[in-house]
């Protein structure tokens, strides 16, 4: 049944019955899904960035890491469908398993739960060439299908952009709040405003905003080049009244983790200040 609101100035006491009821912006449905039985998730973050290539996977897997190396128990719901690539950064290449029940998701070794396609899959590299829907009913699926168990942090890696994959899992899953992931270009300004628009139309709060590819730190001086032109998420968070959650420079540790499988291994303390958000 449609969850009933009262809109400013309806002169109404509520929906029912009101002779604008058919129309009203203010009666809206619920569309979220049940998590899977043997599902206990405290708490949903999404991670979302309005283009690509900004280093969205590898904030998303960051976070992860900071909330168990503070004792928590985190997992990660890979909801880039047709571009995975949170298993391989923590070298997990075996195939899911699953019962009657559901899915099961696999473990990193550091205890990092991972549900990804690319754990479906017979072969890594298997294009997924799927329509839309498709797409967001694997997302939906990931959500009521796997048995997660107890997890305090569910991180959900979604891919760019503001398309079916963003808006199925804001209507599905119980969003608790998002970080959008950026970096320092031009564009910067109104890509980020359209992932901000985006969440806050859907009703999510915007816990902050993450830049990567910040900078670029001389190993011989320590002196800060800004790569990409000169940073501009302080002002853009300032107009958003969001806060900075980290500014995260290119640094080879993070990119030999990546590439070397070992994420499980890695200390972001660019996002020292993200890690206080999400406790709260």
């Amino acid at each position: 049944m449609a969850e009933e609101k009262k809109q400013e100035g309806c002169p109404s006491e509520g929906c029912a019955g009101c002779s604008h009821a058919s129309t009203c912006t203010s009666q809206m449905k619920d569309f979220r899904k049940p998590a899977n039985p043997y599902s206990a998730v405290r708490k949903v973050i999404g991670v979302i960035s309005g283009k690509g290539g900004v280093g969205k996977s590898m904030v998303t897997a960051s976070l992860a890491r900071m909330m168990i190396e503070k004792g928590y128990t985190a997992g990660i719901l890979d909801a880039d469908i047709t571009g995975p690539s949170i298993p391989k950064m923590y070298g997990i290449h075996e195939q899911a398993l699953g019962n009657e029940e559901g899915m099961l998701p696999c473990v990193a070794k550091d205890g990092t739960k991972i549900m990804s396609v690319n754990l479906l899959l017979e072969k890594e590299d298997t294009p997924v060439i799927w329509r839309g829907p498709i797409i967001a009913g694997v997302v939906t699926q990931f959500w009521t299908d796997v048995m997660w168990g107890d997890v305090d942090y569910l991180f959900v890696d979604m891919p760019p952009g503001t398309g079916d994959v963003p808006l199925t899992v804001f209507q599905s899953l119980p969003v608790d709040g998002v970080v959008i992931v950026t970096s320092p270009q031009d564009l910067v300004s109104m890509i980020v405003k359209k992932a901000y628009h985006m969440a806050k139309d859907m009703d999510i709060p915007v816990l902050g905003i993450v830049e990567n590819f910040s900078y670029l730190k001389c190993p011989d001086c320590g002196r800060k080049i800004e790569v990409f032109g000169k940073s501009r998420i302080g002002e853009i968070a300032k107009e958003l009244d969001i806060p900075v959650l980290g500014r995260i420079p290119i640094d080879p540790k993070l990119t030999e983790a990546v590439d070397g499988e070992a994420f499980d291994q890695v200390k972001n303390v660019y996002l020292d200040d993200a890690a206080k958000v999400l406790e709260v």
